[in-house]
């Protein structure tokens, strides 16, 4: 008995569907992400571990209403995939990103040495105006700071000032009144005037003094 060859005809696949692969292999181009610090005690994740939803923006291309987490001690932003396999974005293609936790929206910006001297990987931006205020959150590993016998996470944070091209770090309002020195008579009065308090623990509180120098 001859045996007849076994004909298969592609699939027609329309434009939708290509236009569809060509996102996902721009989205998922990055590498399998695998938790390497399962025995420190806490996450390396900015706020929790569990994803959000957010939007990413890769190459000036933005994918809206996706779930992201952000590993702030390596400074990676993590994506699922359908399969639940969770993917490790290609950092150097991420131009920004947002999270929205608890109903707040934290905006992310891919800090580059020519826009941002001397601040590398990503920053959250507070405010932009002719000044830009954001913060670089850091997550750094105690050692055996549980019982003696386990590691922990505990996060740091930085707020930077970019005035005219120069990045200052500030965590006061002295450090903010010396970094607006050519304007500070008139600030002190706007910080009297509106009651104003700057603290550290309240980054947001930077901006009403910012804008009104701006």
């Amino acid at each position: 008995y001859g045996v007849r060859p076994l004909i298969c005809k592609a699939l027609p696949v329309n434009e939708n569907q290509q236009d569809t692969l060509k996102e996902d292999q721009i989205l998922y181009n990055g590498e399998m992400w695998r938790n390497l610090y399962y025995k420190v005690k806490g996450d390396q994740f900015l706020f929790s571990k569990e994803f959000s939803q957010g939007s990413v923006t890769i190459n000036g291309i933005s994918f809206k209403n996706i779930l992201i987490n952000y590993d702030i001690y390596n400074d990676e932003v993590l994506t699922p995939k359908k399969d639940k396999s969770v993917i490790q974005l290609n950092k150097e293609m991420v131009d920004s990103f947002k999270m929205v936790i608890q109903g707040k929206t934290y905006r992310f910006i891919n800090a580059q040495d020519d826009s941002l001297p001397g601040i590398k990987g990503f920053v959250n931006l507070l405010y932009k105006g002719k000044s830009e205020l954001f913060i670089k959150y850091k997550k750094e590993i105690q050692l055996l700071a549980v019982d003696d016998k386990y590691d922990l996470f505990y996060r740091t944070y930085r707020i930077y000032l970019l005035k005219e091209g120069i990045v200052y770090q500030v965590a006061n309002k002295h450090d903010l009144l010396k970094v607006l020195n050519e304007d500070k008579t008139q600030i002190k009065e706007f910080i009297k005037e509106n009651k104003s308090k700057i603290s550290k623990t309240e980054p947001e509180s930077f901006i009403p003094v910012i804008r009104y120098y701006d």
